[in-house]
Parts: structure tokens; C-alpha cells; sequence
């Protein structure tokens, strides 16, 4: 099963914001059984993609030395219910970071229209194992080439 909640990093500012991209198919793992008559994104997937996605801002603009893990959200807003077949644009920002931790907001919207945000995320920085292979699954993951 694919566990990877964004599809591609459209832009990139080391240490401040990224962008990337959603599209909610009815084909996606997670509505296999669960939603056969009525499938409807969970929203614990639209806050597993804003976290996934600001996690890797935060371990690229420490150049891939650490790991991210999310200990913290609040000011989490949901969208009504939404049925697959839309696409969105994910957006984060960091506020603080250092080499403990890190602060960030993050965002979701479709058309313009924000459908869903996380007003704090918190992460705990971990030591990598190793930064050559977070570098390459950067580089997989974000469906560009980032590395600047």
C-alpha cells in the first residue's frame, strides 16, 4: 500500500514554504471496502498530506541531517464531506525550527478556496540515519528535482 499522501512538490523555499499537489482519486487504497457505497475522503488524510508534505520542508532545510515526526497539531479545520475526484493544492510554512524541533502552519485548497488548514504543527527532530538515502526519496518523493 502506498502511504504517500501528495503526489508532487511544486515549489520550494528552504526554511520558509512549500507547495505541492493532491488529486483525490476514487481509485486510492484507502476505499477499497470502507467506502463502497458512499466514498468520502477521511479527513485524517488531509491532515496526514499537509503533515507529510511540511515534514519534508523541515528535513530539507536542515539538509537532510534529520528526521521529522509530527508530535503536535491543533487549529485543525475539516472540510464538510467530500467525495473523490477533486484535485488540491497543499501548502505549509515553517515559523520556527531548530535543531530539536520545528513550527509550522499548513493548508489545503481546491480552486482557491481553502478546504481544509492545520494552524500549528509540531515536530520532533530525530539524528538520520542517513542522509544520503533521505536525499534520494526527497528526490523520488517530490516528483521534481529539488536539490538545488
Amino acid at each position: 500500500m502506498r502511504l504517500l499522501f501528495y503526489d508532487r512538490i511544486s515549489d520550494l523555499v528552504v526554511g520558509e514554504s512549500i507547495r505541492g499537489t493532491k488529486t483525490f482519486c476514487l481509485s486510492e487504497e484507502y476505499f477499497r471496502k470502507h467506502f463502497s457505497r458512499r466514498p468520502l475522503v477521511p479527513g485524517v488524510i488531509f491532515i496526514e498530506a499537509m503533515a507529510q508534505l511540511l515534514g519534508w520542508l523541515v528535513i530539507r532545510s536542515h539538509d537532510f541531517r534529520l528526521s521529522a515526526v509530527m508530535s503536535l497539531i491543533e487549529d485543525v479545520k475539516m472540510p464538510p464531506d467530500l467525495r473523490p475526484g477533486f484535485s488540491a493544492e497543499i501548502s505549509g510554512r515553517l515559523i520556527s525550527t531548530s535543531k530539536s524541533d520545528s513550527l509550522g502552519s499548513a493548508k489545503m485548497s481546491v480552486d482557491g478556496v481553502e478546504i481544509a488548514s492545520i494552524g500549528r504543527i509540531i515536530y520532533v527532530h530525530s539524528r538520520a540515519g542517513d542522509p544520503a538515502g533521505l536525499r534520494a526519496l526527497f528526490g523520488y518523493y517530490g516528483g521534481a528535482d529539488w536539490m538545488e
